[in-house]
């Protein structure tokens, strides 16, 4: 009796340089032969076209602004997606002739030859993206605030004015006393529209604090820690979406940004700043709750008696470093109660070492 042995087509490995307007493909098989070259539209039809009727195949393309969408869409349609870290890619794509065919291919033999030199892109489920976005579009707004009242500012001191100190929240009815007739034309629309601004900024607060008490019960937890309100919480809940993406908490600070870059070399092992990785908005969050922490509103408890130790070594540079050092240990703190749904306990640690003693 003969057997008849029947071969399975070759797996296939497609790189996506993922454009605003156009996408390049490049295919390779197996043994790093390009096969296939192709651009398409970067649109779901234009996706749905070139592989919707294709079978299971690995696919990469960078994370981008482009690219929840189309994983997702990708992964709908049965294929194998990568999200790359575009960093990583950067690193390893530095050449003098960057094209996006080019891009495209480099990224293809990537996957099929060395797929973990990519890194790997968690992206978000699309209602957690909805309710980030609504704090990303807060936070818009307060920069735009901040804009507008440095603005008013130095308009008035270069006619030797000052406008009185106060909040942001309350500028746009204090500076008002300050402004000189003649600055009024130029002066007064832009405090009308702090005005406004305000009141917009606070329906987004009122937002914020409903989607935490109706959808996001968990960061509740994380807001026993002093400094850390809803806003906070919220960015952190949202942005990991996942808690189990970390087997371990102390990865956490890496992942946001805020541990020390190393570049040892024999003997050399030089002190670096902070690698600033991941989601620079949570990281400019924790950092100004780490900064209320050691502040003169702070609670007593081990994140305060940690940092300052470290601001008691000197200098201005030394509260910077504290400040990050606090942040860190915050973002490992705030995974570990998630994760745990234990009671913080602020001198934990203190009490622990005392009762060692």
């Amino acid at each position: 009796m003969t057997h008849l042995s029947v071969t399975s087509p070759k797996p296939l490995y497609f790189g996506l340089d993922v454009g605003d307007r156009t996408t390049h493909v490049c295919c390779v098989d197996p043994e790093r032969v390009v096969v296939e070259r192709l651009r398409f539209p970067t649109t779901p039809e234009g996706v749905l076209r070139v592989f919707g009727n294709r079978p299971p195949a690995r696919v990469v393309l960078e994370v981008g602004s482009q690219s929840p969408w189309m994983s997702d869409l990708l992964r709908t349609l049965g294929h194998e997606v990568t999200v790359a870290d575009a960093r990583r890619v950067a690193e390893l794509t530095r050449a003098g002739r960057k094209t996006d065919r080019r891009d495209a291919e480099t990224l293809a033999r990537l996957l099929q030859g060395m797929p973990e030199l990519l890194g790997a892109v968690h992206h978000r489920g699309r209602a957690a993206q909805a309710d980030l976005a609504l704090i990303r579009a807060r936070d818009l707004l307060v920069r735009t605030r901040t804009s507008l009242v440095l603005h008013v500012r130095g308009t008035l001191k270069m006619f030797g004015l000052r406008a009185r100190m106060c909040s942001a929240q309350a500028f746009h009815k204090k500076a008002r006393e300050s402004v000189p007739e003649d600055l009024a034309p130029a002066l007064h629309p832009l405090l009308d529209q702090l005005s406004e601004l305000e009141q917009r900024i606070r329906h987004f607060d009122r937002e914020i604090e409903r989607i935490a008490r109706e959808r996001h019960p968990e960061a509740a937890r994380l807001r026993q820690v002093c400094g850390v309100g809803a806003l906070t919480s919220m960015a952190f809940v949202l942005t990991m979406d996942d808690p189990a993406r970390f087997k371990k908490s102390r990865k956490v600070g890496s992942w946001i940004g805020l541990c020390p870059k190393v570049q040892a070399s024999g003997d050399r092992d030089p002190q670096l700043s902070i690698s600033k990785a991941g989601c620079s908005y949570l990281r400019r969050l924790l950092v100004q709750s780490a900064h209320y922490i050691l502040g003169p509103f702070g609670k007593d408890g081990d994140l305060r008696r940690f940092g300052l130790r470290l601001c008691e070594r000197g200098g201005k540079a030394a509260k910077r470093r504290a400040a990050v050092a606090v942040a860190r240990k915050l973002a490992v703190l705030l995974h570990r109660l998630w994760t745990t749904a234990e009671p913080y306990e602020p001198l934990r640690n203190s009490l622990r070492a005392t009762a060692a003693t």
